[in-house]
């Protein structure tokens, strides 16, 4: 039972790239290809990339964190200098309050700057981790932004109706029948990018990368939500899609 609840308590970067790469190979299957064909397949790509990126930011910097303890050493042996020399002076005796004060000035300047340079250690670790992490997830906004292209102009009116074209227009070449299909797999492209994103949130405590984590799900989310409006008004139109969208759909995404 402790492992069923260690397993399905989060998302798991390999069964992610997996679906990715069925994904992939369902829409070359459907739309040989298409753009949207190779977007997935890019998608995929970037799914094994991104597993390697967090792989690396679970991982502790090992380097960063003994250098960071030597600097608290250092810290601390320089406390201990400074109370040992103080304890000295005033024993002997021979010391006046300005030599006693300058003293103390110097030690002070040493352990603010030492304190800083530990602070900067103890954050930079994150802050590395950090830079990484953002850099994927620029990635898969811009694959979200690029698979909200590919739809674009995917109208449901062109689909049910004789629109006449101008000499501007784009190609449209999916019938009524494949353009849910289509927009489907936009759909569940959107999806699983954002849930290669929320990968991120899950091991790096860090609010900048929740931060980012959250506007690309936001991101994907509208995204979706705009698809499945078309799907919507190609169903209510067309009874021939409406029993697509009820039956095929779901047995295509349940297999």
């Amino acid at each position: 039972m402790l492992t069923s609840v260690q397993t399905y308590s989060e998302l798991h970067p390999t069964p992610i790239s997996s679906t990715i790469s069925v994904l992939a190979r369902r829409i070359q299957e459907r739309f040989p290809g298409s753009g949207l064909s190779q977007v997935a397949a890019e998608l995929a790509k970037q799914a094994g990339q991104n597993q390697s990126v967090i792989e690396h930011l679970r991982r502790p910097l090992w380097w960063l964190r003994a250098l960071t303890t030597l600097t608290i050493a250092a810290l601390i042996g320089l406390v201990l200098w400074a109370a040992l020399e103080l304890r000295t002076v005033i024993r002997g005796g021979t010391f006046t309050v300005a030599e006693v004060l300058q003293s103390i000035d110097a030690a002070t300047s040493e352990l603010i700057f030492l304190s800083l340079v530990v602070l900067f250690l103890v954050s930079l670790e994150t802050r590395l981790k950090r830079r990484t992490a953002l850099r994927m997830l620029h990635r898969l906004r811009s694959i979200a932004h690029i698979v909200d292209m590919h739809q674009l102009t995917k109208d449901p009116e062109h689909a049910l109706h004789r629109v006449a074209s101008t000499a501007s227009s784009p190609s449209r070449t999916l019938s009524r029948t494949q353009l849910p299909r289509y927009l489907d797999y936009c759909s569940e492209l959107l999806a699983l990018t954002s849930k290669l994103a929320a990968l991120h949130a899950q091991h790096l405590n860090d609010a900048v990368v929740l931060g980012a984590v959250n506007d690309i799900e936001a991101l994907t989310a509208d995204l979706s939500r705009k698809i499945w409006q078309k799907i919507s008004i190609l169903a209510m139109a067309d009874p021939q899609v409406r029993a697509l969208t009820a039956s095929e759909l779901d047995k295509e995404t349940a297999g």
